[in-house]
């Protein structure tokens, strides 16, 4: 009995779907609307990811360790470093590798290269880039660094000429403030699109389902239940959202292929192309889901209206 009736809900609904073909082809297109628009902050969230991680792999801070220090010495301390919970990676620059890099960055400074050459002897001390899992936490990787009582080893601390927090301390409060800004806003969009695209649902199926309020009303009259009734607008709602998620992923292929090179050229650009065929499981599921769940929630809600009105 169950089976029997929920064959004829389902039928029903099909068959409405097909026969009020002007009003589902208006609700699929809203309905591709209000998916474009979810589909469209998890583009925008990988672009902003993308970006803020450029930005804290530009974040770190420099331990300069004493010329004297054995290359045994800094490796410990190195590890000592790394077992801190605030660190994400330390990397090790010695002397040879700092000064190629020196020498790389001022290959078009002919006073400094002939500075260099003059002084014959390697000025540069090694180092050890210490990167933070969060930019918040660099101020406390500084403090342990530079109180003794922390480190288990004395002779390690001897070892340590300088850490140049101090010195980019405004820069990494900045980053910190900026990244920690552009995270708000992708929240802040984030949320503002799905509630307007809940919006945009809700309503164009409720018009929908206004226009079929006489046939609610006969359908009451002659007894049926309120699952019957509601059943195949459940249906048809489920119907909009898979056929305008379907639609939606077929558009953003060309929109992505035409916005990938664009996207690109902005600091810590992504390949939108890319990303969306690496990650159209994902997508895939997201969409399909968020249609299935606005269609039938809107048109569940709509037509209870309907059914509690006298």
């Amino acid at each position: 009995m169950y089976w029997t009736a929920l064959k004829r809900i389902i039928k029903a609904g099909f068959i409405s779907f097909w026969r009020n073909g002007s009003v589902s082809l208006s609700a699929v297109f809203v309905m591709i609307v209000a998916l474009f628009m979810i589909a469209s902050t998890l583009l925008i969230t990988a672009f902003l990811g993308t970006a803020l991680e450029d930005l804290q792999d530009k974040i770190d801070i420099n331990i300069y360790v004493d010329a004297k220090a054995s290359e045994e010495q800094i490796i410990s301390l190195q590890k000592q470093i790394e077992t801190i919970p605030e660190v994400d990676k330390v990397t090790y620059i010695s002397r040879e590798d700092a000064l190629t890099a020196f020498r790389a960055r001022h290959e078009n400074d002919h006073r400094i290269i002939q500075a260099l050459d003059e002084i014959g002897d390697n000025p540069l001390p090694a180092a050890l880039t210490v990167k933070a899992k969060e930019p918040s936490q660099y101020q406390g990787i500084a403090n342990f660094l530079s109180n003794k009582s922390e480190l288990s080893e004395g002779s390690m601390i001897s070892i340590i000429s300088k850490v140049n927090y101090n010195d980019n301390k405004v820069a990494i409060e900045r980053l910190s403030r900026l990244i920690a800004g552009v995270k708000k806003l992708g929240s802040i969009i984030t949320a503002v699109m799905i509630g307007i695209s809940i919006l945009i649902t809700f309503n164009t199926i409720r018009l929908a389902i206004f226009i079929a309020r006489d046939e609610i009303g006969v359908m009451r009259l002659v007894g049926g239940s309120n699952e019957y009734v509601r059943g195949p607008f459940v249906v048809e709602g489920i119907l909009y959202g898979l056929v305008a998620a379907f639609l939606t992923l077929i558009l953003f292929y060309p929109i992505t292929y035409w916005l990938k090179n664009t996207t690109q050229v902005f600091y810590g650009g992504v390949d939108l192309l890319q990303y969306f065929v690496a990650n159209f499981v994902q997508i895939f599921l997201v969409v399909v889901l968020s249609g299935i769940a606005l269609g039938a929630v809107s048109s569940y809600l709509a037509v209870r209206k309907y059914l509690t009105s006298r």
